[in-house]
């Protein structure tokens, strides 16, 4: 399966009470999506700002990338159910609760 190649920077720069971190991770997440044109597609809807979309848009191909790629793992299983209606609700495709 072919995939988009991305690396992920995360640098601790403090911590709760503002005192300084200096703590870094880097690592390869390759992606099935291209996660810019999702940041952009997120950015566009009602309330996010491009801070906002990029903070979701990565965490979420972040996760569900991983839960893909090891869907036979336990956790992973039994999550599944909701991932999938979460991944329905944020394409627009769940179906309308009545209250």
């Amino acid at each position: 399966m072919k995939q988009h190649q991305y690396q992920v920077n995360v640098k601790y720069l403090s911590d709760h009470e503002g005192n300084e971190v200096n703590q870094e991770i880097t690592f390869s997440a390759p992606n099935h999506d291209n996660i810019f044109a999702i940041i952009e597609r997120t950015q566009q809807r009602d309330g996010f700002t491009l801070e906002m979309a990029q903070r979701f848009a990565v965490g979420l191909k972040l996760m569900t990338e991983v839960v893909m790629e090891h869907r036979n793992n336990p956790l992973f299983k039994e999550l599944k159910p909701q991932i999938a209606e979460m991944m329905k609700i944020i394409k627009g495709k769940s179906r309308k609760v009545e209250d």
